[in-house]
């Protein structure tokens, strides 16, 4: 059996900047406990704390037994940490909006006349719009900066991936916009048998600030001394599977790995060989496969935290957690 060779509490001590703090796993793993364990941590530690939810089905509300959805509230028992689970609704209808402005600067700049609203239908109904729009809700809060630590229980693993991943993927396709717009303008300005001023461009305009709206969030978060993403996983073969696989893509998109979190370990010094053999047979398993967590992730453990006796609901149990999580 492997032993941790740097806890939660001693990744964040050499990383005295860390301020950008991502839970994220298979579904089901334990991800939004350990990220409301951790968010109350460093509340107690004397530091303003967001915990966010980047998930689309939302448990923050269910998991604090306070309603967060939409706004920021300070969460009962924990002093100085508030919560907030991320509405996208209005965003998404702001950024329809913003889209059929976009869409009309460009057909009037390229004289075709035809309604923007097919276009907008058509750009809305993507199926990464939603996602689009939680990512820009996420920079929103990073860059207001209002907290010292942001922790955000993020989507399963592939939703996270593309989430973190946006800001490469929206600096290369803002790239290829603002090159095809500048060859527009110029055979625009060359095919053009008019003297008049050259009107200002207002979808470049867009293009540069989202670009520069881009850059800085890939600085914030690709930076390993302020942003950390923790994988949550249980003893158990699918979930130590898929984290294994998203680990190497994660470091593609420069995404700072901060280490593995193993969750719902049945501590055996509890369980007696009177056990129900349902018990001991789980036991058994779980063992094999920490053999086997030790062995791909050595290092990266930083804590193994126990399966409770109760459901963790409330900032008491979570304050539980977080003794073991940052034991």
């Amino acid at each position: 059996m492997g032993a941790i060779t740097q806890t939660m509490t001693q990744f964040v001590e050499v990383h005295p900047e860390l301020k950008y703090v991502f839970f994220g796993g298979k579904g089901g793993v334990g991800k939004t406990i350990m990220a409301g364990a951790a968010a109350l941590w460093f509340a107690q530690q004397g530091k303003k704390t967001l915990l966010a939810s980047t998930n689309p089905v939302h448990s923050l509300t269910n998991l604090l037994k306070q309603d967060v959805f939409g706004k920021s509230v300070l969460i009962d028992g924990g002093e100085g940490c508030y919560a907030l689970e991320i509405d996208t609704k209005d965003t998404i209808e702001r950024s329809k909006t913003e889209i059929r402005e976009k869409i009309s600067w460009f057909l009037k700049f390229a004289d075709i006349a035809v309604q923007a609203e097919e276009f907008v239908e058509s750009a809305t109904m993507n199926p990464a719009f939603e996602e689009s729009a939680m990512f820009e809700n996420m920079l929103d809060l990073i860059f207001q900066d209002e907290y010292e630590i942001y922790v955000f229980d993020t989507a399963p693993t592939a939703n996270a991936r593309r989430l973190l991943g946006m800001s490469k993927v929206y600096s290369l396709w803002v790239e290829k916009m603002i090159k095809s717009r500048e060859e527009a303008g110029i055979l625009r300005k060359k095919l053009s048998y008019s003297r008049r001023r050259e009107e200002k461009d207002p979808l470049m305009d867009y293009l540069l600030k989202f670009k520069d709206r881009m850059a800085d969030a890939r600085v914030l978060l690709t930076q390993p001394q302020t942003t950390a993403f923790f994988f949550v996983t249980l003893p158990e073969s699918l979930p130590i599977a898929v984290i294994t696989r998203f680990i190497q893509w994660f470091h593609e998109f420069g995404i700072p790995v901060g280490g593995v979190i193993v969750n719902g370990l049945i501590q055996k010094e509890t369980v007696t060989n009177d056990a129900p053999e349902f018990v001991l047979n789980r036991i058994k398993m779980q063992q094999e496969h920490m053999e086997k967590i030790w062995q791909i992730f050595g290092e990266r453990v930083r804590s193994v935290v126990p399966l409770f006796e109760t459901e963790v609901q409330g900032s008491v149990m979570l304050k539980k957690t977080a003794e073991f999580l940052f034991a």
